[in-house]
């Protein structure tokens, strides 16, 4: 991994697990085969299976959570590094960048941010933007 701070692809938990790019070919799904009809390699890809679809669905799930309603905490940074969800897409293709700059709304509050990508600038809304990490955490 690059230790370039405007590297568009960090290290992440899968790395540890799969021991290969995110990107490699795919594997036969092995989560609801019962374990003792496994080999060893494919108890290892099914507990990495495991891993992935629960990272997938909950730990970026809890990533995007707003509290809004409750609390008004401050809004995204320009140069927070964020995750791009997108519908038609599987996570594992989902665009890595950083937030350039924040739109504000006519009530001042920021709904909207440019994203530098590995392939230009795009605009999304909040609710479609994951952060990873803040700039203070950097």
């Amino acid at each position: 991994m690059s230790s370039h701070p405007n590297d568009f692809h960090p290290l992440s938990p899968a790395h540890f697990l799969v021991g290969r790019l995110l990107t490699a070919p795919a594997t036969e799904q092995l989560t609801d085969v019962p374990v003792h009809r496994l080999t060893r390699y494919q108890r290892l890809e099914q507990i990495r299976q495991h891993f992935w679809n629960r990272w997938s669905k909950e730990y970026i799930s809890e990533l995007q959570i707003r509290t809004k309603w409750r609390e008004h905490k401050a809004d995204l940074q320009a140069g927070t590094m964020v995750v791009i969800k997108e519908d038609n897409i599987p996570p594992l293709k989902w665009k890595i960048g950083r937030i350039v700059s924040t739109r504000p709304g006519k009530d001042g509050v920021s709904r909207v941010a440019d994203i530098q990508t590995a392939s230009g600038v795009i605009r999304r809304a909040f609710p479609r933007i994951c952060p990873l990490f803040t700039n203070q955490e950097d």
